[in-house]
């Protein structure tokens, strides 16, 4: 049975650990609701545990040293069958990028270079240096036109349909990962998943669009939204893969000028790089001003850089 200390009921203390000589914290929980059914679960294996109740929203639960493994493994137990993650150490901190619109801004830099460039006309100069050439890259080594060409777009029905789709999958996809960290996972992603298509084509393949980063970003949020869910073979691993596919067969399968291979390859890289969220260090990175700063500049410079290789070929 638990046992809870009267006078730290309505005490905080500065310590970030209040455990007792012989005693160790398996969880520090805000809801008094999960404290109450983490206690059940605790007495109902015969556990001896003591409750530190600091405010409304801080509570702790200690267990004798011999006894913490089979206290976590009883809660883990508990919140795997009733599919809710237990408070252990490690809560979830809300985040958000300190700037909210890095989406409409890149969108909306997508539309002033349609203004600028028009459409693909063979006599453009924009698309003669910039659009996706593979011969250019296989034989001349232009890899700079892996980059290039997601800034371009043949006409305005191409760029509406990238922008639309595009505002709002940026922008959830940013708000997760935060705008440093999110453009240069969805340029490089994108860079790749043009390398692979034009390895794949071969000589004499051309092409331009944002929809090869569009369909990264999709398959990097099919990742996130299984990475968050309990371990083991579930549904939710093969759901957000069948969305991605759903929505690469309606949107990205048909059309005089659609690039199939692009948007596929965009879609694998982007489930195989959404994995970052289960690096260790995510969370804490994300959180790091300087980092997503940096990361951010870095991405910016690398796409002027590429436009201004192409400028000097």
């Amino acid at each position: 049975m638990p046992w809870i200390d009267p006078e730290e009921a309505n005490r905080a203390e500065a310590t970030p650990d209040s455990a007792q000589p012989g005693e160790i914290r398996i969880a520090e929980i805000s809801n008094p609701d999960t404290l109450n059914l983490y206690s059940l679960v605790l007495s109902a294996a015969d556990i001896t545990h003591r409750i530190r109740i600091h405010s409304n929203t801080r509570m702790e639960i200690f267990v004798a040293h011999p006894l913490q493994e089979k206290a976590l493994d009883e809660i883990a137990a508990y919140a795997f069958e009733n599919d809710d993650r237990p408070e252990l150490e490690k809560k979830e901190v809300a985040f958000a990028p300190t700037f909210r619109a890095m989406a409409p801004l890149l969108i909306g830099g997508l539309v002033l270079m349609y203004g600028v460039t028009g459409d693909w006309q063979p006599q453009s100069s924009w698309f003669v240096k910039g659009a996706g050439d593979s011969s250019a890259i296989l034989h001349d080594f232009q890899f700079y036109r892996l980059v290039t060409p997601l800034t371009l777009h043949a006409d305005i029905v191409h760029l509406l349909s990238n922008c639309i789709l595009g505002v709002f999958l940026l922008h959830f996809f940013f708000h997760l990962t935060g705008n440093g960290i999110g453009l240069a996972a969805v340029l490089t992603t994108a860079a790749t998943a043009n390398l692979l298509n034009v390895a794949i084509h071969g000589p004499g393949h051309l092409f331009v669009g944002f929809s090869t980063a569009t369909f990264s970003v999709i398959g990097m949020l099919c990742t996130i939204s299984f990475a968050g869910k309990s371990p083991g073979f579930r549904l939710n691993f093969l759901m957000p893969i069948m969305a991605g596919l759903a929505l690469l067969a309606l949107l990205g399968s048909s059309g005089e000028r659609t690039d199939l291979g692009g948007h596929l390859f965009g879609l694998l890289c982007g489930l195989i790089a959404g994995n970052l969220v289960r690096l260790p260090l995510f969370t804490s990175l994300r959180t790091s001003f300087i980092l997503q700063s940096l990361l951010g500049i870095a991405s910016f410079l690398v796409i002027w850089g590429c436009w201004l290789v192409a400028a000097t070929q």
